[in-house]
């Protein structure tokens, strides 16, 4: 099949073979002729599978074929759980709505406001936004969004995990009850289920990936190691085999400021990308990693999440995650579009627990490796996990129990989960600093 058997304008089908696209995916091609029949859509698909094209070609189709006469109203609304989602959905729409008359912008926070809302002023098409930026304009009244008739909830499973539901309740609101709605998610978790119950009416539902499962072409493998002996080892993988383009996971946004620093100590090149960075900071780290300037990467998952790296060679756990789930969004980064990938994880005694619950969530033991000169000591006793998030699908380490005072509930306020996208005077006006651990309630 090819995209002109879709059914898509001629204006959208060059504006894809500009990007060099022949042959649309499964999500591309179970999506595209959903959204355009105008119903809901509930998707779910393994990152990397094509799916923002699976939204915006068909969103831009219907725009275009019912353009209104007048000031552009916004008509079409994406909500993204993170900045570099947002500005990778906003590019997606730019490209493939090149030779439409459509315009459209992105919103999200850890910048100033003020070009943003000089750009929603003289009207637009499509709005891109993560929900803090646009709750906050949305009260200050500079954006209007009582005409738009296109909802899309990107990444929603991320977003229900960084708090964001309250704000999407706000929101959904002051939308028209009658609209398109779709729904995309990595998985379809209760919570997602839930959700999609609340927001959608008879939905179309795809599923491109089995339930919780890992990519196919994705080597996995275990590398058992001592918790103080994490770094020397991830040192000598990189060395030793030659890796280049690393992607490296830490449970905290402090663990991956310390391990990109020791790293660059060791004449590997490697900086840290989190929450708690500059936009510019940011941007410049992902851009040196995608052009291979930079060998290492070190993100924690909020950070992480959207990040579109083209046949992304390895990527590391050097911490487990504290929930399950998380492990397929991460080695997912990999293996994708046919390429082969590599993903390991070095894990000592206190994550045994949480290694248990990973395999049993994606059905298949992982193969454990021991590196020679790194062999752990059998007599090693667990530990309790920082910053630890004894919920749905985890189990801690000491067998899968709540590691002692470091766990947390996403309503206690985890520092790594806690959304930066509002701004200091938003907390203000709401009384202080505690607005952000209330988002965090689900």
């Amino acid at each position: 099949m090819t995209f002109s058997e879709l059914g898509l304008r001629a204006e959208l089908l060059r504006a894809v073979e500009a990007q060099g696209y022949t042959t649309p995916t499964p999500i591309q091609r179970q999506a595209i002729p959903a959204v355009l029949n105008g119903g809901d859509l509930l998707a779910s698909a393994q990152t990397g599978t094509g799916k923002t094209a699976g939204f915006t070609l068909p969103m831009l189709q219907r725009l275009a074929d019912g353009k209104r006469p007048g000031k552009r109203q916004i008509r079409a609304l994406v909500l993204t759980p993170t900045r570099e989602l947002a500005a990778q959905v906003g590019e997606s729409v730019a490209d493939y709505g090149r030779h439409l008359t459509l315009k459209s912008h992105v919103i999200f926070g850890g910048v100033g406001q003020q070009p943003q809302v000089d750009a929603i002023r003289p009207g637009l098409d499509v709005l891109v936004a993560t929900p803090g930026r646009l709750l906050d304009l949305q009260q200050q009244k500079h954006v209007d969004l009582s005409q738009v008739e296109i909802l899309v909830l990107d990444e929603a499973d991320r977003m229900l995990d960084m708090g964001f539901i309250h704000d999407i309740k706000k929101i959904l609101k002051v939308l028209p009850p009658k609209r398109q709605n779709l729904l995309f998610s990595a998985t379809f978790s209760d919570e997602i289920q839930a959700l999609a119950n609340k927001l959608l009416d008879r939905p179309a539902m795809i599923e491109v990936a089995r339930r919780n499962t890992t990519a196919e072409l994705v080597d996995q493998a275990i590398y058992r190691v001592d918790r103080e002996k994490k770094r020397e080892l991830l040192a000598h993988l990189i060395t030793e085999n030659d890796w280049h383009q690393v992607l490296v996971f830490t449970r905290t946004k402090h663990g991956a400021n310390r391990l990109a620093e020791q790293l660059s100590k060791q004449e590997i090149p490697a900086m840290a990308i989190h929450g708690n960075k500059s936009q510019s900071a940011r941007t410049k780290a992902l851009a040196a990693f995608k052009s291979g300037d930079l060998q290492v990467l070190v993100a924690t998952d909020i950070a992480a999440r959207g990040l579109d790296i083209s046949e992304l060679p390895h990527v590391v756990n050097f911490e487990l995650p504290n929930v399950a789930e998380d492990y397929v969004h991460r080695i997912g980064r990999t293996g994708r579009a046919g390429s082969e990938g590599q993903a390991v994880s070095l894990v000592c005694v206190d994550e045994h627990g949480l290694l248990k619950g990973i395999e049993r969530l994606i059905k298949r033991d992982l193969e454990k490796r021991i590196e020679p000169g790194f062999e752990p000591d059998p007599n090693a006793k667990p530990e309790p996990i920082e910053n630890g998030r004894n919920r749905r699908g985890g189990g801690g380490g000491r067998g899968g129990q709540g590691r002692g005072n470091g766990a947390q509930t996403r309503g206690q306020g985890s520092g790594q989960r806690r959304d930066d996208e509002r701004g200091q005077a938003r907390r203000r006006r709401r009384g202080g600093g505690n607005s952000g651990g209330g988002r965090q309630q689900a």
